[in-house]
């Protein structure tokens, strides 16, 4: 299994990235996924989840309106646009399954927003 975060990098505040997760080794079109994130010093926290076939979407209440969670089960990628950036965005973001989630994770993509 392999769990791939990309995408990650520095803007500034109001700024928009999208970050993408490829997926291997396990059949992704048959699971709801999740992106996390975990600032320094903090616990990893949801983000936003989709249901496998995506047509359910749901979010913290912090990026609600701001962030939208998409997936491609042809491709197995998972991804993340993420809009009107805030310095508390500021994490290394990482997916997963939502329910039953692997223990090893990926390595995480870094988003740091920042003036």
């Amino acid at each position: 299994v392999q769990l791939v975060e990309s995408g990650g990098g520095l803007v500034q505040p109001g700024g928009s990235l999208r970050l993408s997760c490829v997926t291997s080794g396990f059949t992704f079109s048959r699971y709801d996924m999740t992106w996390y994130r975990q600032a320094q010093g903090k616990e990893r926290d949801l983000v936003a989840s989709i249901t496998y076939t995506g047509a359910r979407t749901d979010y913290a209440d912090s990026v609600k309106g701001r962030f939208t969670i998409s997936r491609d089960n042809a491709k197995n990628i998972l991804y993340l646009q993420m809009n009107s950036l805030k310095l508390e965005d500021t994490a290394v973001y990482y997916c997963n399954r939502r329910w039953t989630p692997f223990d090893r994770w990926g390595q995480g993509t870094q988003v740091t927003v920042s003036s």
